[in-house]
């Protein structure tokens, strides 16, 4: 009966492992029974209770002890030994957790439970100055233990650096500036523009969230201490310190930091090859130029296959224009679909 139900599921699209978890069995059983050809579902279960089962009395005295207000904002771990100072013996912590469990009341029970942080949602860009990430990151300032700053806005789209400055602190009024003047620079209308960013201090400040409000450009935030929800702008950072170029030594003053970060954001934007975006400059994929580059390298392999087509085994390389760039894709949803 089981085999059958799931070929049906799987016959109708569902996935195995969606049929599986709504039938209520693990998927290497599932492939044991077909290796083994078993036939079909074969468990038993126990032909009895056990004795020392509590019965539902037990069980609901020990719901409402431990719901009472003395108890109910406390882990199972301090519920059991003060109920033992109290004379009062109910259950193991296993068992008190297990009939939590079966009520759904095995949770987080203390008042400072800590926040459910949600997935930034998805930020698709389909052209340039459609979706922004930003960040602040340390530079080595010439006094051991102190740093410069460097603030760094770039376009997710087509990987360009369109904003950037050297600061002595992290600021929301210096990040205001900042993306004010990229802005301006690339001329954003309302409601045109959403900006990435992280957790900090900078980009919560009251007078940089104004600005962004002002401007109609919707502000998207990482969830905290997960570096992985603004993954653009730290493979830009990794980037930049991890080139041949990059000073062994601190920088001697802002002037020194800022005049590198030029020289970088300059070679960034107009020399360096991104693997992420068939190997066009930024400022190429920025201006729009990278469609004819890109068709131009496909005509070169193409004749190159046509004049010695025994050196090709499978199809040219994928010179193809990437349409799309995802930011925090969203989790693909799980296909609990099985038809009856």
């Amino acid at each position: 009966m089981i085999l059958g139900l799931v070929d049906e599921a799987v016959a109708a699209g569902s996935t195995q492992s969606a049929a599986c978890e709504l039938l209520g069995i693990d998927r290497g059983t599932l492939r044991r029974w077909l290796a083994q050809d078993i036939g079909d579902d074969r468990r038993e279960g126990p032909k009895s209770e056990p004795s020392n089962k509590l019965s539902e009395e037990e069980r609901s005295a020990i719901l409402e002890k431990v719901n009472e207000p003395e108890f109910r904002d406390l882990s199972v771990n301090q519920i059991v030994p003060r109920l033992a100072d109290l004379d009062i013996y109910l259950a193991s912590e296993s068992t008190i957790r297990r009939i939590l469990a079966d009520v759904d009341m095995n949770r987080h029970r203390e008042p400072c439970r800590p926040p459910n942080y949600q997935r930034p949602r998805e930020l698709v860009a389909t052209r340039p100055n459609q979706v922004w990430s930003w960040d602040i990151t340390y530079l080595r300032g010439p006094v051991c233990g102190k740093f410069f700053f460097l603030y760094l806005v770039m376009d997710v789209w087509s990987r360009k650096i369109v904003g950037f400055d050297v600061h002595h602190v992290e600021s929301g009024d210096l990040a205001k500036d900042l993306i004010r003047k990229a802005c301006d620079a690339e001329k954003i209308s309302p409601n045109q523009l959403a900006l990435h960013q992280d957790n900090g201090a900078p980009m919560k400040h009251g007078n940089f969230k104004a600005l962004l409000e002002s401007l109609g450009v919707i502000a998207s935030y990482s969830r905290p201490s997960v570096s992985d929800d603004n993954p653009f702008i730290e493979a830009l950072f990794r980037t930049m310190k991890y080139r041949p170029g990059f000073p062994n030594n601190p920088f001697v003053s802002i002037a020194d930091a800022l005049a590198w970060v030029e020289k970088f954001v300059a070679w960034y934007n107009t020399e360096h090859r991104h693997s992420h975006i068939r190997f066009v400059t930024p400022d190429q994929r920025h201006r729009g130029d990278d469609k004819k580059i890109l068709a131009n390298r496909t005509a070169v392999y193409n004749a190159a296959r046509k004049n010695n087509p025994m050196r090709w085994s499978k199809g040219i390389r994928d010179w193809s224009h990437i349409d799309e760039v995802v930011l925090n894709p969203a989790a693909p949803a799980k296909d609990k679909h099985v038809a009856a």
